[in-house]
């Protein structure tokens, strides 16, 4: 009896929420695929599986991989990184089992799965195991510059990824050293983030954008929003480029 052919592993990326930036190949992979697994938070509906579930077969097998914690304990507590890292293993062997019976699992992330997607944690600890393919995804990042239409960098501009959950002093520091800054994983920090806005000269070219592509979406000027309340997910674009036409006007060249 011939033994069972490994399975493939397969990250799809989702893109940033709009199910019409999906790729043809996610969808294709999605066709393909025998398991899927998609993250979410315990309780939650994963917004992942919502941005493609358009596609899924009704003879699909679904794997939810529900997170123990969330934001519930702190980053770096000893206890979030013990809860987590095992978390991480144990989600990765329920995939594994299903690679090791020969099935193809597409793991779900929203964005590009190598681009702060959790899909990462199950790559370095099956790439080496089983054949494995990342479908790239429209980052959040880009979606929400073209939703909001915010020209980000041109010609020899830096642009910062920065995540809010990195202390003040840091966001402080770096975007202090950068031409335009992308601001993720907002959520309670954004009073921070606002600080460091204003004490870089920043604040009044940022923009908040919350559910970027998404219906319901909200962007505007982050100097205008009145509270600061913000999801998780929501970001904040610091546009460069200061030679284009209008920020000449607005600085009366």
């Amino acid at each position: 009896m011939n033994a069972i052919a490994k399975g493939r592993l397969i990250g799809v990326g989702t893109g940033p929420g709009d199910p019409e930036l999906l790729t043809l190949k996610a969808v294709r992979a999605l066709a393909e695929a025998d398991v899927v697994a998609h993250f979410a938070k315990r309780g939650n509906n994963s917004n992942a599986r919502a941005i493609v579930g358009a596609h899924f077969r009704p003879d699909l097998i679904e794997l939810p991989l529900l997170y123990p914690v969330t934001t519930e304990i702190d980053k770096d507590h000893g206890d979030y990184r013990s809860q987590i890292t095992d978390f991480y293993e144990e989600s990765a062997e329920k995939v594994a089992e299903h690679l090791s019976a020969g099935r193809m699992v597409a793991v779900l992330s929203e964005g590009d799965p190598l681009f702060y997607g959790s899909y990462m944690h199950l790559h370095v600890r099956l790439a080496h195991r089983f054949p494995t393919e990342v479908i790239p995804g429209v980052t959040a990042m880009s979606g929400c510059w073209s939703a909001t239409g915010t020209p980000i960098v041109q010609g020899d501009d830096v642009l910062t990824v920065l995540p809010g959950t990195m202390s003040e002093f840091e966001l402080t520091r770096r975007l202090a050293d950068t031409d335009a800054a992308v601001i993720m994983k907002v959520g309670r920090n954004l009073p921070k983030i606002r600080r460091a806005l204003e004490a870089t000269d920043k604040l009044a070219r940022a923009v908040y954008v919350e559910r970027g592509t998404m219906p319901g979406g909200v962007s505007m000027r982050l100097a205008d929003k009145q509270d600061d309340k913000a999801p998780y997910f929501a970001i904040v674009l610091v546009a460069g480029w200061s030679g284009r036409p209008e920020a000449l006007m607005e600085a009366g060249a």
